[in-house]
């Protein structure tokens, strides 16, 4: 049983009050019964709001499943009516723009990568938010963009041939992105300042870059600087320079290394990485997020045989070409990503004993850490500009998007805060917010700072929604299919028509595969063609690969072109990804599940187990995959949905599961800390929540797999607790 500590409203556990008015509270300009009866306040008002939402919810679901039960055939004429009536498809709103004010540049202006991390880690938190800078040396020699070839593989220790091969092609993104006039970077022997312009000495001649405007900073002497910075498409570089240095003392120029501005926003996210199930769990994300926004969050571990100890980075000095000083952040701006309407937290009890919503306690919480940045009282700012910026997913249609910022309004006044500090971005992910964006951008008008796409959610709840409407295609023709492409564009679109350009981040989703860096260099600059100026990336390595597709190209330019086109999307979305018949072989089906089943079965065994909501988990094919908790979204309702129209049957389903147990553990089987599933299946809490997800799939609240899993995460942790 958890001690609680009674307020007028409310009953706290233990520790989260005793975290919250000894930690936060001081120097917050709140007051302790200002924040507990405030909190209180806004929970009794809005507690039965949220679920009348979720309600509202359940009977569209329960609605749709009918209609598609007694229309086995039907037009598309005869759905759309039927989705007005259901006010599934809201009557579109007239043309509008945001006006979101007080937004800062990294979000505003630059286009750039975007991180998302587990804020519950502390060592990944601290590593995601110096990811702003990082060294294409080190990203180009680590991963396989540069090719194993003709003796350059990578080794135990320095291969000199390896190093060649990263050294040119640095030098060629350096031609590529800030040129010189009739010269290339490598041919360059020194660079040096003369009367506040860059040159760099080829042989006996002296060059300039093709567009002066690049250079914008140095450090060291004008004749031997020691870094040079540049600029191309908003975002810099920065040559570093060092003949001393082991690589620079082999470099004609005496180049050590060229720095990449990365990761130009960071997620911290409080949802789909984290597993974090009661008030012990909320503390630590809760401290976690205190720390960075104050500056003084710390980890250290060992690493080989080293202690080593993370902080966050300062900012970066330069002078520029008239003498004068100047900084550039050296950490990632932050947002946080809160957790939806949907779920409870028994962190915080009513006056009548019930869990209250866990996305309302999230915002308030969340709000009150970060106006500490607000008052300026970290040893950093995040948000030059003064704003609070949170994420907000899973919610589904105008309706949702409102209620959110009503909680955001109603927090403001709680914290003493100003009118729209505290930004928003909305999470596309969800169907009804697909097909009502317009209408959920509205209702945020004045503080959505973002929106993006997210396929696997997005798919989840493509297949929940139309779970009686048919056996959906293979998950692997989900990218190709006709209402995915449109989802896709038309999210673009609507950020474009109501003015996110210059203001607003659109966004795209995470490239899955951390150490496949080649495929994401040759790939991932599609989704800025698109029209994303941000997209997420699974590590700071990939932020800085990532980072060079937006020096290629120009967003804004992109943007403008696409926000000319005037394509209505809706018919196109509204295409359900269903087959008339099932000509599928049985080998086929059996692939399907194996590969369901095995995504399922690893995930959930961190989760759950260990508490491990985001890591590199390998497929069944051995290929490590960045996952969090979407993954099991789309994978058990499609299983559910196969079961549900006969192309399988339980036990086909278990047997399954069983198999796949298997080789979940043997993937597994090198850590200590693991406890094999297949030893005992009716015993293996883990087993049991991957198979509950496939097999109550229908029956839970959109798909989501946020109740199974903390119901069984709590069991874990009693087990734990009482083997101790």
């Amino acid at each position: 049983m958890k001690d609680y500590v009674q307020e007028e409203y409310l009953q706290v556990a233990n520790e989260l009050y005793e975290f919250i008015n000894g930690d936060v509270l001081p120097e917050s300009g709140v007051s302790k019964e200002e924040f507990w009866n405030g909190l209180g306040e806004i929970v009794q008002n809005l507690a039965p709001k949220n679920k009348e939402l979720l309600r509202t919810r359940d009977d569209m679901q329960e609605r749709l499943n009918e209609w598609h039960q007694s229309n086995e055939t039907y037009d598309q004429d005869e759905y759309k009516a039927f989705l007005k009536e259901l006010d599934y498809l809201e009557r579109e709103v007239s043309d509008f723009q945001i006006t979101t004010q007080n937004v800062d540049n990294e979000i505003a202006n630059q286009a750039g990568p975007q991180l998302v991390v587990p804020v519950n880690n502390g060592r990944y938190a601290i590593n995601a938010a110096n990811a702003r800078w990082g060294s294409l040396y080190d990203a180009l020699y680590g991963t396989d963009v540069i090719s194993e070839e003709e003796g350059a593989e990578r080794t135990s220790k320095y291969n000199p041939k390896r190093g060649a091969k990263v050294i040119s092609y640095a030098k060629g993104v350096l031609d590529k992105t800030a040129p010189l006039k009739d010269f290339s970077h490598s041919d360059v022997s020194k660079y040096f300042i003369d009367k506040g312009e860059l040159k760099a000495r080829v042989g006996n001649n002296d060059s300039v870059l093709v567009d002066s405007n690049q250079f914008v900073g140095f450090n060291g002497d004008e004749s031997n600087p020691s870094a040079i910075l540049l600029k191309n498409n908003g975002i810099h570089l920065e040559i570093q320079l060092d003949r001393s240095h082991p690589i620079g003392s082999n470099d004609h120029a005496g180049v050590k290394d060229v720095f990449v501005e990365s990761a130009l926003t960071t997620i911290m996210d409080f949802e789909d990485s984290v597993a974090a199930v009661d008030a012990e769990d909320k503390v630590v994300v809760y401290r976690n997020f205190l720390g960075l926004i104050k500056g003084n969050l710390s980890v250290s571990f060992t690493k080989g045989a080293k202690n080593v100890s993370r902080t966050l980075n300062p900012d970066r000095e330069y002078m520029n070409s008239n003498g004068e000083r100047f900084t550039l952040p050296g950490r990632s701006l932050m947002f946080a990503r809160n957790v939806g309407h949907l779920m409870t937290t028994d962190a915080v009890l009513d006056r009548d004993g019930n869990e209250i919503p866990e996305g309302i306690l999230d915002t308030v919480i969340t709000g009150l850490i970060a106006k500490h940045d607000v008052l300026g009282h970290g040893k950093y700012r995040n948000s030059k500009k003064g704003s609070i910026y949170i994420v907000k997913p899973k919610m589904h249609g105008s309706k949702e998007v409102a209620f959110a910022n009503e909680l955001f309004n109603k927090t403001e006044d709680l914290l003493g805060l100003e009118r729209n500090t505290m930004k928003i971005g909305v999470m596309d992910e969800e169907r009804r917010t697909t097909l009502n964006l317009r209408n959920c951008i509205k209702e945020v008008s004045e503080r959505i700072v973002f929106i993006n796409t997210g396929f696997l959610d997005r798919t989840g709840d493509e297949i929940h929604t139309s779970m009686e409407a048919g056996t959906v295609i293979r998950k692997q023709d989900m990218k190709n299919s006709i209402w995915l492409q449109s989802y896709e564009k038309s999210n673009v679109q609507q950020g474009l028509k109501t003015g996110f350009t210059g203001v607003a981040q659109i966004g795209k989703g995470m490239w899955a595969m951390p150490d496949l860096m080649a495929d994401m260099v040759d790939q991932k600059g599609s989704q800025l063609i698109a029209g994303a100026n941000t997209a997420w990336v699974p590590s700071p390595t990939a932020a800085t690969l990532h980072a060079l597709h937006y020096h290629e190209v120009n967003v804004p330019t992109v943007q403008s072109e696409l926000s000319k086109k005037n394509a209505n999307y809706q018919e196109d979305i509204l295409q359900i990804p269903v087959v008339d018949v099932a000509k599928w072989s049985k080998e086929e089906i059996q692939e399907e599940l194996d590969n369901n089943a095995q995504g399922i079965l690893g995930y959930v065994v961190r989760w759950v187990e260990h508490g491990v909501g985001c890591s590199k988990v390998p497929n069944i094919h051995n290929v490590d995959l960045m996952e969090d908790r979407a993954t099991l979204r789309i994978s058990s309702q499609h299983m559910a949905n196969w079961l549900r129209h006969g192309i399988c049957s339980k036990d086909q389903v278990l047997e399954t599961m069983k198999r796949m147990a298997k080789v979940v553990d043997k993937q597994n089987a090198d850590d200590s800390e693991y406890r094999p599933m297949a030893s005992n299946y009716d015993e293996s809490t883990a087993f049991q929540a991957a198979c509950e997800l496939v097999l109550k799939g229908i029956d839970q609240p959109n798909g989501y797999t946020e109740p199974i899993l903390h119901k069984r995460r709590k069991e874990a942790k009693s087990k734990i607790l009482a083997s101790k």
